[in-house]
């Protein structure tokens, strides 16, 4: 399943999301959902213990000059990338 979060990690309950994801989900972070990517934040801690895969999109970082500050958990994708993530996982969970 595809997990992806569109709202600031500051708006949404993080703790709420991590109990729906299972192992070998991907979870992708966009628009204002890429501030949970940044370095040494504190919603990091919440994915230590998963076995999901993390994206962020790479548009929506450089969109938000955060392009140096993602954390090397999550892996940094194109719009291409994305589609291809969608195609991959049938089902799909927006946050």
């Amino acid at each position: 399943m595809l997990h992806i979060l569109m709202s600031s990690p500051f708006k949404t309950n993080i703790d709420y999301i991590v109990k729906f994801l299972n192992d070998f989900d991907d979870f992708l972070a966009l628009q204002n959902g890429v501030l949970i990517a940044l370095k040494n934040n504190v919603f990091l801690r919440h994915f230590k213990k998963k076995k999901v895969t993390l994206f962020v999109l790479q548009e929506d970082i450089i969109a938000r000059g955060l392009e140096y500050q993602v954390s090397k958990i999550f892996h940094i994708i194109n719009y291409t990338q994305f589609v291809t993530l969608t195609v991959k996982n049938k089902h799909q969970m927006k946050w």
